[in-house]
């Protein structure tokens, strides 16, 4: 008979460094097998051949492989179906444990939830931590038990229950020496799944103290270099939240609010799972959108006549980024100015943005549309002039994405801002 082992599946905490349920593998009672799965549940949605995240994630698991590499051990790499690789994986192994951690996504729960069936009418344990949050599921809940739909109050309620001292490390990287000994695996290529490699730079995940210690007073303006950049690296589990949120309490109050609002907007995608498609405030989901797909094309292609925009959406074409305050500015336009569907804008950022992360899109979008739990109200429309003499004052960051904005071969405004901001309030105020 084979020996047992116990696998740790990587999936959104690419990392060796503090990664809890890594640790907890390692401290068990058999060798650990690593494991990534390239899942085509996810992967089949994508728009092949190139697509920045798939080519982050492998540049990251070729690192991670390489590492695990100087222990003696692998990573196995797979491609397909995950319950199919799953069964699999416990034909050709014995399998004693499955280790995971927690994800809040619809669709990894519901793939989870299968994983747990499969893995229990073969008498394998599966054990699951939380990993890439501080407080999950109901650890932050109201007095009457009911999940928070207002940011301040859950946000006050989740800074009374940190204790920075109580927030446990898990030194996965003292233990690697536990992992099974093996020869090492092929790497799935991108080839393999029908991606290409792109020319695309991928930010540093080092986190920045300079940046995070000014962040309050540079974040807004796009043209410095004033935010963290860790949005990608925070989305798949390259850099620990346990760390950085112990930097940034140390630090500045402003950057571990957007730390709190990631989770706040975790945590509704888990309690209200129906976002994902529909409004948070029903209501809104008889909203009469305009939905012309000349202007929403116009809006994609950074050719709306409003440079703000047009830079914001061109920067994110082009680098798979774009800057927090131009994103609100970006669709409070296409929802107010242009009346078409945030979900249109939602799939749109979905699909080009390096940092997306399901709960935090969705909660962005349905805020600046006003649909959401914490939304700005429907009559809160940027001016996007206004907006860019306030936060961009000598165009430096428009004309490094819009460098003919004052030449005539720039386009006019596609709508003029007082009669679209006069046509949403009669739009959104009709469904209310």
């Amino acid at each position: 008979m084979k020996e047992p082992i116990s696998i740790f599946w990587f999936r959104r905490d690419l990392r060796t460094v503090d990664n809890a349920g890594l640790y907890a593998a390692l401290q068990g009672q058999y060798p650990v097998l690593p494991v990534f799965i390239f899942d085509t549940g996810i992967l089949d949605n994508l728009e092949k051949p190139y697509d920045r995240r798939v080519s982050f994630i492998h540049s990251r698991i070729a690192g991670l492989k390489k590492e695990l590499e100087t222990y003696g051990s692998s990573l196995l790499t797979l491609y397909g179906n995950t319950e199919q690789i799953i069964e699999s994986l416990t034909s050709q192994y014995t399998v004693s444990a499955v280790y995971i951690n927690h994800d809040y996504e619809p669709y990894a729960i519901r793939r989870d939830h299968n994983i747990a069936r499969i893995l229990s009418s073969k008498g394998i344990a599966f054990h699951t931590f939380k990993d890439q949050v501080i407080l999950e599921k109901n650890e932050v809940m109201k007095d009457d038990g009911k999940p928070y739909s207002i940011f301040t109050p859950y946000m006050k309620k989740w800074k009374a229950k940190l204790d920075l001292a109580a927030i446990q490390e898990y030194p996965s990287e003292k233990h690697l020496n536990r992992l099974l000994k093996t020869q090492p695996f092929p790497l799935v290529s991108l080839e393999d799944m029908g991606f290409v490699a792109g020319d695309g730079h991928f930010p540093e995940g080092t986190i920045d103290t300079d940046i995070i210690g000014k962040y309050d007073q540079t974040r807004d303006y796009p043209a410095l270099n004033g935010t963290s950049r860790l949005g990608p690296h925070l989305r798949f589990g390259t850099i620990s939240i346990r760390d950085l949120v112990k930097t940034a309490a140390s630090l500045n109050e402003t950057f571990l609010n957007e730390l709190i609002w990631r989770e706040f907007y975790m945590m509704i995608l888990w309690h209200f799972p129906f976002v994902e498609g529909r409004a948070f405030r029903p209501a809104y989901d008889n909203m009469l959108w305009r939905n012309n797909e000349e202007e929403f094309m116009a809006w994609c292609n950074g050719q709306t006549g409003y440079p703000l925009v047009d830079a914001g959406m061109r920067q994110l074409n082009q680098t798979g980024y774009m800057h927090n305050r131009i994103r609100m500015i970006c669709a409070s336009f296409l929802t107010k100015h242009l009346l078409i569907d945030w979900r249109w804008g939602e799939k749109y950022f979905a699909d080009k943005l390096l940092d997306f992360e399901l709960s935090s899109n969705n909660g962005g979008w349905q805020w600046a549309a006003g649909t959401g739990c914490d939304a700005a109200p429907y009559f809160r429309i940027f001016n996007p002039e206004s907006q860019q003499k306030k936060f961009d004052p000598r165009k430096e960051y428009i004309r490094k994405f819009v460098p003919e904005f004052d030449t005539a071969s720039y386009p006019k405004p596609i709508v003029e801002h007082k009669f679209a901001r006069e046509r949403a309030l009669k739009a959104y105020q009709e469904v209310l």
